[in-house]
């Protein structure tokens, strides 16, 4: 599994964050035609390995503009692998356990904390500026293979939004074919 360029396409997904209400925002990419994690005879397995995922922050629906200097917002966002999730606006789901963003969580494929220009923790870090911290990537050398049929951005809110905002990611990826040992090891450690 190497980087090749002429291998690798995009996929992108994005969910809009609603201003001044607490809770979740999910978004979810189906990724089923991709990715076939049964081998038949001769016939291995299929993967999406994620080598990068390019991630914004906006106050539009286009991610064409930078956030605002009066957001106060602080959230933390993540692709997680197998969440099944699907879609849902702000406050409607409660992602549990494997289901939330985090370092320590084996779905997690990709994921940052956002602080707002207008937040105190931004202010205190940054002064007068955002702060943005991202905690695991996958890389060009180690990506990240995917066995699930989708992969679900998650956003969990730590301080509302002051106003709506729409968060967005690009993955870079390949399909890969995977021998029987590593795809029941992706499978067995890819259930939620």
């Amino acid at each position: 599994m190497t980087y090749d360029l002429k291998n690798v396409f995009y996929l992108d997904t994005k969910a809009t964050i609603a201003a001044t209400t607490a809770g979740a925002t999910t978004a979810q990419l189906d990724l089923s035609a991709y990715i076939d994690p049964i081998a038949r005879g001769r016939t291995k397995g299929t993967g999406l390995a994620v080598y990068k995922i390019h991630w914004s922050v906006s106050p539009s629906s286009t991610n064409g503009e930078a956030m605002q200097i009066a957001e106060a917002g602080v959230f933390r966002a993540g692709l997680v692998a197998g969440a099944g999730l699907g879609d849902n606006a702000t406050g409607v789901v409660v992602p549990t356990g494997s289901q939330q963003p985090g370092v320590t969580n084996a779905l997690a494929v990709s994921g940052f904390d956002y602080y707002g220009p207008a937040s105190t923790a931004a202010n205190a870090s940054t002064p007068g500026g955002m702060f943005y911290h991202r905690y695991v990537d996958p890389s060009e050398k180690v990506p990240y293979v995917i066995v699930r049929d989708n992969v679900c951005l998650v956003v969990e809110q730590q301080v509302n939004m002051t106003a709506a905002a729409t968060v967005g990611c690009r993955l870079e990826v390949a399909q890969v074919t995977l021998d029987q040992a590593t795809l029941n090891q992706l499978l067995r450690t890819q259930t939620v």
